[in-house]
C-alpha cells in the first residue's frame, strides 16, 4: 500500500483547510414586526408570512 514520504507540515495542512470554514445564514427583517428572521419563512414573533396571518404570534 503506498504511504507518504514526508509528514505533512502544518502549515500545508492548515492552507489545505483554509475553505472548511461556515458561512453565517442570512437573515431579513419582518416587514410586520422588525424582527430578524430567516428568508422564506414565518416570522416566529408575529405569525406572519407575505402579509398574511399564518400561525399564532408567540408569547413565551
Amino acid at each position: 500500500m503506498p504511504v507518504p514520504k514526508r509528514r505533512t507540515s502544518t502549515t500545508r495542512r492548515d492552507k489545505r483547510r483554509t475553505h472548511w470554514k461556515l458561512t453565517a445564514g442570512s437573515t431579513s427583517s419582518c416587514p410586520k414586526c422588525g424582527e430578524p428572521r430567516l428568508p422564506h419563512r414565518i416570522c416566529r414573533h408575529c405569525g406572519f408570512y407575505d402579509g398574511r396571518q399564518v400561525t399564532e404570534a408567540r408569547t413565551e
